[in-house]
């Protein structure tokens, strides 16, 4: 297993960026200016995008793992190398998620707490409604790990 750094065309994983955020424009508002990572175990299985937030705030933008690689540690190895390569640099690393019995629990398990909450994000961001586990996304849930 092999994580690298995406320095150049990050749009060549747009098919991997849309399983994480499924409206390319909302993408398109933090791909340039995040970082972005790869993971390689015989081939692409998950990527993610990081950016700096300011005040020692790195926030994790976009975590997606491709769906017959979920639940074998991908996602989890991509977080913790997130937060291995950025520890001493920030001292948070926080996440937006829609409040879901998906996402939530999985970022609780690898050491995230909740933090705030801000309603309405996806009904007042999206151009169409959000929906994970049957449940329609409203909020934008934030959880966020020491470094």
């Amino acid at each position: 297993m092999n994580v690298a750094q995406v320095t150049g065309d990050k749009k060549r994983y747009l098919p991997l960026l849309l399983l994480a955020d499924e409206q390319e424009s909302m993408i398109d508002r933090y791909l340039d200016r995040g970082a972005m990572f790869v993971l390689d175990d015989g081939g692409v299985k998950g990527e993610c995008v990081v950016t700096d937030e300011g005040n020692g705030i790195l926030e994790l933008k976009s975590l997606a793992v491709l769906p017959d690689c979920q639940r074998k540690g991908y996602g989890k190895a991509l977080v913790n190398y997130v937060a291995a390569r950025y520890q001493g640099q920030y001292s948070i690393l926080q996440v937006g998620t829609g409040d879901s019995p998906f996402t939530v629990p999985f970022y609780e398990a690898c050491g995230f707490v909740r933090s705030h909450r801000v309603e309405n994000f996806f009904t007042e961001n999206y151009d169409h409604p959000i929906y994970e586990g049957g449940i329609q996304l409203k909020d934008m849930i934030y959880l966020r790990k020491a470094l």
